[in-house]
């Protein structure tokens, strides 16, 4: 199983006054735009995405939604493990639990994402891999998903993503 994490794309700044609930604030304009070009990159890098899986909060769930559209993917599926400050251990547990996918996404959060993918690579939640807005990487398994257990595949800031569809358009 290959495991992609997906940083949500750009969003508003933090302003109580507009969104109360942090869990509320949206991509912004340029955040959809680039996240729908990262997504176009995604799919030139990997070309057998089976599920996507996101956090609940706004900015996320419209991330995974851009990228469903992208991949051709549906439904897009709500993992609450992957909210800010969720715990590891339930979303190795939810990747063991469902049906078995060659390849996932999963939608989320810094610093969130970066601790998972040190926990997946190297068993350790002190490491941190820095994953942009709108950036990804894709962490390999032989079997089980499981701490330490994990080979980085490939890592993409949003620039790189981006790039490669625009490769792709002026082939």
């Amino acid at each position: 199983m290959k495991v992609i994490l997906f940083r949500h794309g750009p969003a508003e700044e933090r302003d109580p006054a507009r969104w109360p609930e942090d869990a509320e604030r949206p991509l912004t304009p340029r955040g959809e735009k680039r996240t729908r070009l990262a997504g176009l990159g995604l799919r030139r890098i990997e070309d057998n995405i089976e599920r996507l899986m996101t956090s609940p909060y706004k900015r996320a769930e419209r991330t995974a939604r851009i990228l469903g559209r992208v991949l051709e993917i549906e439904p897009v599926e709500t993992l609450d493990a992957l909210v800010p400050g969720g715990p590891v251990r339930k979303i190795i547990d939810a990747l063991n639990a469902t049906p078995r996918a060659d390849t996932i996404v999963l939608v989320g959060h810094q610093p969130d994402l970066g601790m998972l993918a040190g926990q997946l690579l190297f068993g350790n939640a002190e490491a941190s891999l820095p994953i942009k807005k709108a950036g990804a990487c894709a962490i390999q398994f032989e079997s089980a998903v499981r701490a330490g257990a994990g080979k980085l595949a490939w890592y993409a800031p949003p620039g790189i993503l981006c790039r490669l569809t625009r490769r792709k358009a002026a082939i």
